[in-house]
């Protein structure tokens, strides 16, 4: 952590707390995808706010970006190793999720 003196959750939020960071983040836990099918699990995202998302948790070293030289282009995203850090704080939110909609 850069600056001793942030809160830990602040500094936390900043990382992953968009709207689309965690559902980017999510979708990748089981293995790295191709930008397309991703983008396809993401419901409502468009074209600018993916790849604005995807570039930021590239950025923070949460994703990593691989580049395949073949025509058309392909690219794949995949967790970093801190992004796998994430792995329990994101499956335990999908999992409150479940459970309040069921309770609901």
């Amino acid at each position: 952590m850069e600056n001793n003196n942030i809160c830990p959750l602040h500094y936390t939020m900043q990382l992953i707390g968009t709207k689309w960071k965690p559902l980017v983040l999510f979708h990748l836990l089981d293995q790295p995808l191709r930008s397309g099918q991703l983008q396809k699990h993401i419901k409502g995202i468009s074209n600018k706010m993916f790849t604005q998302t995807v570039r930021e948790l590239e950025r923070d070293g949460l994703v990593f970006r691989k580049v395949f030289p073949v025509v058309p282009p392909r690219v794949e995203y995949g967790l970093t190793k801190r992004g796998e850090t994430l792995r329990d704080i994101l499956l335990s939110l999908d999992k409150w999720g479940v459970d309040d909609a069921a309770s609901s």
